[in-house]
């Protein structure tokens, strides 16, 4: 069960001034699927863009990375992007 710090960052990242670029939206979709123990959907064949959640998610997932892993991960990475943007 993520924490309430995750759960506010989670509501956060959606009001950043600046759009994350696709590589950081990817892996704030992998943490915070795997934060929630969560699987990805596998994407269709044309789904370019779910193939590639799925895909990152998926490295990440096979790398053994843990609920608690994913959920520190995401709010670190939520936290530079609010810096950032």
């Amino acid at each position: 069960m993520p924490s309430a710090e995750f759960e506010e960052l989670y509501e956060k990242v959606t009001d950043l001034a600046t759009k994350p670029t696709n590589e950081e939206k990817l892996d704030l979709y992998a943490f915070a699927k795997i934060a929630k123990g969560e699987e990805a959907t596998k994407a269709g064949m044309f789904d370019v863009v779910g193939k590639a959640k799925y895909n990152n998610w998926k490295k990440h997932a096979d790398e053994g990375m843990t609920a608690e892993e994913g959920e520190k991960k995401y709010i670190e990475l939520v936290e530079a992007l609010i810096e950032k943007y």
